[in-house]
């Protein structure tokens, strides 16, 4: 039965996290070059979702560094060489750097947002400036300012997103389960083995056990010889005593 490799189970999420990540990213990058027309909701709702998917990658990297070190404690047991050790770390190091620049990037902007979103009242449906260019216009002027709004486009593309997301989501619960169901096979064989390894140590020491009692029952045997031959030596030794005795008795 072949068994994955918990470190490739993760390896995939995190691939597949960084490639949303990497669209957030994008997404956001663009903001911060287009007009004012962009919303400060549509900003703050990037941020939160650009931020959660950051820190997910950070949790997944710190499970692949967990596996790096279960693996370098036993390297015999998991049969990994240290070229595949190196690889794994480079992986992790890279996709670390990835995260902290995208990081860094945001907190660098933190305060250009603030600055751009302060004047964006100015845009927003309620002010003045924007009251007066909606009466001035036709019905049709107004139908086609109010579809193509920033609201209103901010509106679709959220919904778009979300339901992406939504998606996302199930495949990663999905993907969840599946690692899940890895791990515990994992657990189970590992459990089975030990179970195979007590049993042939049970095996052994019965083994041993008996060979013991067998040589035991052996000595004792050799034991009990020697000792009935000392007894019979002990015997003629007296015996011809008697006899040497008895003829200087009768010669003297």
């Amino acid at each position: 039965m072949t068994l994955e490799d918990p470190f490739f189970v993760v390896k995939d999420e995190v691939f597949r996290a960084l490639k949303k990540t990497r669209g957030l990213y994008r997404r956001w990058s663009d903001f911060q070059s287009e007009s004012e027309l962009i919303t400060k909701d549509e900003i703050d709702w990037t941020n939160t979702e650009l931020k959660n998917s950051l820190r997910s990658i950070e949790w997944d990297l710190e499970d692949l560094e967990d596996t790096i070190d279960i693996v370098e404690k036993n390297p015999s047991k998991f049969k990994i060489d240290n070229k595949e050790l190196t690889k794994r770390k480079h992986f992790i190091d890279s996709t670390k750097s990835e995260i902290q620049s995208m990081k860094d990037r945001l907190s660098m902007n933190r305060g250009k947002d603030k600055d751009k979103f302060a004047r964006q009242p100015l845009l927003e449906n309620n002010s003045p400036a924007r009251l007066t260019s909606m009466h001035s216009g036709t019905k049709y002027s107004k139908l086609e300012n109010e579809i193509e709004s920033p609201q209103h486009q901010f509106l679709q593309r959220q919904q778009m997103y979300e339901v992406q997301n939504q998606e996302d989501q199930l495949e990663a619960i999905a993907d969840s389960l599946g690692s899940l169901k890895t791990v515990s096979r994992h657990i189970g064989i590992e459990l089975d083995e030990q179970e195979g390894m007590l049993d042939e140590f049970r095996t052994e020491l019965e083994s041993t056990d008996s060979k013991l009692d067998t040589t035991m029952k052996k000595m004792a045997k050799v034991l009990r010889i020697s000792n009935e031959k000392g007894q019979w030596i002990a015997i003629i030794v007296l015996i011809v005593v008697i006899i040497i005795v008895i003829l200087l008795f009768f010669i003297l």
